[in-house]
């Protein structure tokens, strides 16, 4: 990781720092298999940097925009760089301080606490991914407001007081387009530094797309880039919903292709039918049709 981070050109001064950080704060040998060996990279120099400086400085964040920012790429690229084991903490309607903290159990014949995966990060130093935390209701919350601020404690009622280890962070995501989300309450969201996501751009795109497919035509590479920013303003227009702007669809056509479907079946099934709309589906294959013929082949596409 620190060697891409020095290719995309982040500071040698944040990579030394973090390189520090990993020698100061070792790893538990039970929780090394948690370190993300990343499949993707997340691209854009200013928002490595600010992250970067963030958790150095022992801040938590919390990466706020539209969908395919990247931003739950960027929380694990960001535990694979400092060395950390990570944890994914996914929130819902129904979030409660047992799913996040703990709960009472049966051990042996006695009644001990099953330790939640808030807990488990807090005291081996990890960073925790807090996915969507906006889904959950603000009062379940609530209990995380002295864990996130400077008391860093975890005090769970009937057990002794949890002091964070140094090494722990918190990276919370969050959307606002998503149904059933909710508006943070200001005590919670004043608890961390707040990153507003950008859009891919077309020249972070290509490294993405050269770096998962480098048997890619030249030509198609530029043409998928292309019909993911063409998907993109459609949808900034309000011609379309969210749901076909799906970087995620996209790579996993174009893996399809690479096993030989058709492009036009490939990209149905990775992007439009995602859209559940039939007026909007049609839409969205009038932008595909103009970019990717249906009935491309793999050996059109791939140099071999």
């Amino acid at each position: 990781m620190l060697e891409f981070l020095r290719k995309e050109g982040i500071g040698e001064n944040l990579i030394t720092e973090i390189a520090q950080f990993r020698k100061v704060y070792a790893v538990d040998p039970e929780t090394v298999y948690r370190i993300p060996n990343p499949r993707f990279y997340y691209y854009g120099n200013d928002i490595w940097e600010e992250a970067i400086t963030a958790l150095l400085c022992g801040e938590n964040l919390l990466l706020v925009g539209p969908k395919a920012t990247g931003k739950n790429v960027l929380g694990e690229n960001l535990a694979a760089a400092f060395g950390r084991p990570n944890w994914d903490i996914s929130f819902h309607v129904n979030t409660d301080s047992a799913s996040l903290i703990g709960t009472d159990t049966f051990e042996n014949g006695r009644v001990v606490m099953r330790h939640g995966p808030v807990y488990e990060c807090a005291v081996n130093g990890g960073f925790g991914i807090l996915d969507e935390i906006n889904m959950a209701k603000n009062e379940s919350i609530a209990l995380l407001h002295a864990t996130l601020d400077f008391r860093r404690i975890i005090d769970v009622p009937g057990y002794s007081k949890i002091i964070l280890n140094n090494a722990t962070r918190f990276i919370a995501t969050m959307n606002y387009g998503y149904a059933g989300t909710r508006e943070l309450n200001e005590a919670l969201t004043s608890r961390f530094l707040v990153i507003e996501m950008p859009g891919i751009s077309s020249q972070n795109l290509r490294k993405l797309l050269q770096r998962e497919f480098p048997n890619l035509r030249d030509e198609y590479l530029e043409q998928f880039i292309g019909l993911f920013q063409d998907l993109q303003k459609k949808s900034e227009n309000s011609e379309i919903s969210t749901r076909a702007v799906d970087l995620r669809g996209l790579l996993a056509s174009i893996h399809l292709m690479d096993k030989g479907l058709a492009a036009g079946k490939a990209l149905q099934m990775g992007i439009t039918n995602k859209s559940f709309d039939s007026f909007e589906r049609e839409l969205v294959q009038d932008v595909m049709r103009l970019r990717i013929p249906e009935r491309l082949e793999r050996t059109q596409i791939f140099v071999n």
